[in-house]
């Protein structure tokens, strides 16, 4: 078995993945498990050392990562390199690198994006594909990629090579299980060209491939992010409202969503991650003329708020017990932006933890998947007046509240992921208050 595979990886063509992040490598992984020779460029030279050994830089639950990665490096299947150069003749560059925005302007910052292209583009040739993955503007592959990739190779998109896009579909802690089974979207700069990406997705993705042009699978991806980003908006705003009024937003949800056709996503204490937070901009950019969005924009400040709120819950909790934020001790539960992850990217922690700080407080921070906060919890807890608890990682809830009680100075506890029993929360003496339901 392992010598067929082997003939009929040479048949195959070679694959460049530019960018191994969580994006590309689980992308370079897969490919390469397909039967594909595959070389992944990574500028990251400590990154790419780790790689070459086997060893998988993404850490968390990722279930399957670290294994596959181990299989495919000892097979040969995957090579690391520091740029195009070292990988020989390319039939396939796949371009998965970062793609944020500016955090004053909203602006598209794509110096990644630009560098991946800078890079890939002498050694194009002719009838090679070139597909991004990185999510990105509508109107970038047009106002961007096509020209800079033409302006670099000397080659055209309508005759001489392929290219497309289609948009990563991937979560942390489900990187190659959504990789493989999600649906895709395929826009192709021709209609050849998106076929042509079709037969290389088709190795490896098991869910339906849909084909159009390069603006609507743009469109696509970025309307998704922000579809997913206001309705986690409405759900915190009827969280406050329900704080306001004194109901539990949890048990509204839970009636609101036996009615058909409704499904009220979780409130919580913020929006993090690399996409969620930055891809509604990303769509506004790609708006023209007059038009000027309202609720995209107002759903952004919503989800943003909330970690200041969780934090002002705090400063009125304390309050209530005579102690002041600005000699409080704080602990806060997690660091990451998504449960079992080891993933701080837009962390709703991190303004919340400014904040704190603004207001005087002494903060300390645990979180199982980070090497710095993953401390002994009872240190965390020691001593502190206040317990916030930000991610609902899997070691949380299973904590012995009354022995989190015993550690703490001052039992106030201010549940932002709705992890704990508030009436035994009660029932044990703690000043309890959580987002939508205090």
């Amino acid at each position: 078995m392992a010598n067929e595979e082997q003939a009929n990886r040479k048949v195959k063509p070679t694959v460049v993945v530019i960018g191994l992040g969580h994006v590309g490598l689980p992308v370079a992984c897969t490919v390469a498990q397909a039967g594909f020779h595959v070389w992944g460029v990574e500028r990251d030279q400590a990154k790419r050392e780790q790689i070459a050994q086997g060893n998988c830089p993404i850490s968390g639950d990722e279930p399957g990562l670290a294994t596959l990665l181990k299989e495919v490096i000892a097979e040969g299947a995957l090579h690391v390199a520091a740029d195009p150069s070292e990988c020989g003749q390319v039939d396939v560059f796949l371009v998965a690198v970062e793609t944020p925005v500016d955090p004053l302007s909203r602006e598209p910052a794509y110096e990644a994006l630009r560098g991946a292209l800078t890079t890939l583009g002498p050694h194009l040739r002719p009838d090679a594909l070139v597909i991004v993955e990185s999510t990105i503007a509508p109107g970038t592959m047009e106002g961007l990629v096509k020209p800079s990739l033409e302006a670099a190779s000397g080659l055209s998109a309508e005759r001489d090579f392929y290219l497309a896009y289609c948009p990563e579909r991937v979560m942390p802690g489900k990187l190659l299980a959504n990789l493989k089974t999600c649906n895709r979207v395929i826009g192709g700069w021709t209609p050849q060209a998106a076929q042509v990406a079709r037969e290389l997705y088709r190795h490896f993705v098991q869910g339906e491939l849909d084909l159009t042009d390069t603006l609507t699978a743009e469109l696509v991806k970025t309307t998704e992010n922000a579809y997913r980003d206001v309705q986690i908006a409405f759900a915190n705003e009827i969280a406050l409202l329900c704080e306001n009024s004194g109901a539990d937003v949890y048990r509204v949800r839970e009636l609101v969503n036996k009615s058909p056709l409704r499904d009220m996503h979780l409130p919580g204490a913020g929006v993090g991650g690399h996409c969620t937070p930055k891809d509604p901009w990303l769509l506004l950019h790609g708006t023209r003329g007059d038009l000027e969005a309202q609720l995209i924009p107002t759903a952004r400040w919503i989800n943003d708020h909330m970690p200041l709120h969780v934090a002002d819950l705090a400063e009125q909790a304390l309050s209530q017990v005579g102690k002041s934020m600005s000699d409080a001790r704080v602990a806060v539960l997690g660091y990451a932006y998504l449960e079992n992850a080891a993933d701080a990217r837009n962390s709703p922690t991190i303004p919340l933890v400014t904040r704190l700080e603004a207001l005087g407080a002494s903060v300390t921070i645990h979180d199982p998947y980070f090497e710095s906060y993953d401390v002994p919890l009872h240190k965390t807890l020691q001593g502190s007046d206040c317990l916030i608890l930000m991610v609902a990682h899997k070691q949380y809830p299973a904590l012995d509240l009354a022995e989190v009680k015993a550690l703490m100075a001052t039992p106030v506890l201010i549940d932002g992921r709705n992890v704990f029993d508030k009436e035994k929360a009660r029932e044990l003496g703690f000043l309890y208050a959580g987002v939508g339901n205090l």
